[in-house]
């Protein structure tokens, strides 16, 4: 089969390398062979992995040398008033611990932009953000914020409007939020990631625009993102896949008492390692295949028909409202500090 970019994602433990390096054997593995340091820890309900890459590393994954902090819960609703205190009470810790090393004076100036189309709801996480931050009562003289649009509404590259606005304004540190894209069903607006190697709007939606870094700026730029979209063959292979090894499983226990026991409607473990053989003579050989490869298949097949589908939840609106209001809290909790 041709190869193709069905991995797209902006989230760096979504990065085919690290899904790979689960255990802790295999993440020292990975860094002891690639320069790519990975840590776990629990807060309440919110799960945080940072993720440390040398230069080495960048070589062997492919995301920028630098430091990745990734914030999830996975059990998040648009109405789960827990879940999104908890969530930014976490994003505010590690968001501090991100810039422990920059020193900002009183004269120093912050940028902050906000990323994306706000005429499209998915994309609209960053503008949103700019315009809370306006809205608030108070701004305090060190901040300057701007959502400079996108390059098919303003016809020119986003990184140059925000490299204009640096060489005018020499902030100490620039903040681009974004939305970003996934690989995963389950991680749709359920995470935020961190990180300091700055951002290339439209990357994970194969979009790739003009780099917005310290490397290009000469000026720190920490870049927070949302993931918002998923790949439409994504969302067809995690159902196919559910699907095989939910008969997969019901076959397996056909006959034993779990399966005839039951008070209610039995469902089978399908987390369980499974024997996937057991649906072949339904299927066909193609169920044995591996996850990749059915993603595979099913990018090949939209792609031939030229529709190249991004999906994101109906709930979209709820979620970058959501979003939007607890970056804004985060931002000024974190302007409070300074």
């Amino acid at each position: 089969m041709q190869k193709l970019n069905w991995q797209r994602t902006d989230l760096i433990d979504e990065s085919e390398e690290i899904v790979l390096h689960q255990t802790k054997e295999q993440k020292d593995t990975l860094k002891q062979s690639s320069g790519v340091h990975i840590e776990d820890q629990t807060e309440g309900r919110v799960k945080i992995t940072h993720v440390q890459v040398n230069d080495e590393g960048e070589k062997q994954i492919g995301k920028k040398e630098g430091q990745y902090i990734t914030l999830s819960v996975p059990t998040l609703t648009p109405d789960d008033k827990d879940g999104f205190h908890q969530l930014g009470e976490s994003l505010l810790k590690q968001f501090k611990k991100l810039h422990e090393s920059i020193a900002l004076g009183n004269d120093d100036k912050i940028l902050i932009i906000g990323l994306g189309n706000r005429t499209i709801t998915p994309d609209a996480v960053g503008p949103l953000v700019i315009d809370h931050l306006h809205n608030l009562e108070q701004i305090d003289d060190k901040f300057v914020m701007y959502a400079p649009g996108v390059t098919g509404q303003t016809g020119y590259e986003t990184g140059e409007f925000v490299a204009a606005l640096a060489e005018r304004i020499q902030p100490k540190l620039i903040i681009v939020i974004d939305a970003l894209a996934s690989r995963s069903s389950e991680r749709l607006c359920k995470t935020i990631q961190l990180t300091n190697t700055g951002i290339h709007p439209g990357s994970g939606v194969g979009n790739q625009r003009q780099e917005i870094s310290q490397e290009v700026l000469g000026v720190p730029v920490t870049a927070i993102g949302v993931p918002t979209v998923v790949d439409a063959p994504v969302l067809i292979a995690d159902a196919v896949e559910l699907m095989l090894r939910s008969i997969a499983a019901r076959v397996a226990e056909r006959g034993k008492p779990s399966a005839k026991l039951s008070l209610s409607s039995w469902r089978p473990d399908i987390n369980k390692e499974l024997d996937m053989s057991l649906v072949t003579p339904i299927f066909g050989e193609w169920a044995t295949w591996s996850k990749e490869e059915r993603h595979q298949l099913f990018e090949e097949t939209i792609a031939a028909s030229n529709a190249q589908l991004m999906v994101s939840p109906k709930e979209a609106d709820a979620w970058v409202e959501k979003y939007a209001k607890l970056i804004t809290s985060m931002l000024t909790n974190w302007a409070n500090t300074l």
